[in-house]
């Protein structure tokens, strides 16, 4: 049986739910209003790092939405790290009460990771998705034709990013492949000419591993 909580947040579960967890006992003996403030404390954290299973829509042309949160930007910029030409990039704002487990985007294999220290700016901030730290994922679809890249940016109050996939590693369209801890931004890169239709909108509410971004025609 699986727990509804993010692999990726066991320590953070382990500390403050234990330390929590004692304060809200030795609270009910002494002093019982003083817990309530512990409570609600240990509910957010376990709201936090739930983890839900998603799923995941059929139709592997069907590239799927990297994070929980709200399509604040879809934009051409010119991307110089791996895809190395004009892009579609759709950006997406995940909020403290968003899930915040990272899902891939697209199914192939992981040929470029790398890390970028940085600021913590506000994440919807246009300014931050170059300054802040980040961390970049490119992914060669199957068919080694089209290259897509996910894009994890720290927010304000996010400290810590988290990314377990490795170069050269094979992944699958709607798997877990990381977080980022505590408000954060995602965006997804697609080459301008490739083939992509996209089925979304500024402003759209969308969910990890089964809100469809677009489909991108092989």
């Amino acid at each position: 049986m699986r727990f509804p909580f993010a692999e990726y947040g066991t320590k953070e579960l382990s500390f403050f739910g234990m330390f929590l967890f004692v304060m809200i006992v030795l609270s009910l003996f002494f002093y019982p209003l003083a817990s309530i403030p512990f409570f609600v404390f240990l509910s957010f954290v376990l709201y936090f790092f739930r983890d839900p299973n998603r799923d995941i829509p059929d139709g592997e042309d069907n590239l799927v939405s990297p994070a929980d949160g709200n399509i604040i930007a879809i934009s051409q910029v010119q991307e110089d790290n791996y895809l190395k030409c004009k892009a579609l990039k759709i950006a997406i704002f995940m909020s403290v009460f968003s899930v915040h487990v990272n899902r891939i985007s697209y199914g192939g294999k992981v040929e470029f990771i790398k890390h970028v220290p940085g600021k913590f700016l506000d994440a919807r901030s246009p300014d931050c998705s170059e300054m802040n730290e980040h961390n970049l994922m490119g992914i060669l679809t199957g068919d080694g034709k089209t290259k897509i890249m996910i894009k994890q940016v720290a927010g304000k109050v996010a400290r810590r990013i988290v990314c377990d996939c490795t170069v050269g590693q094979d992944v699958e369209r709607g798997k877990r492949f990381g977080m980022i801890k505590f408000g954060s931004r995602l965006e997804v890169y697609i080459p301008e000419q490739a083939a992509f239709e996209i089925a979304i909108k500024e402003g759209q509410m969308v969910s990890a591993g089964s809100t469809i971004l677009g489909t991108l025609k092989i």
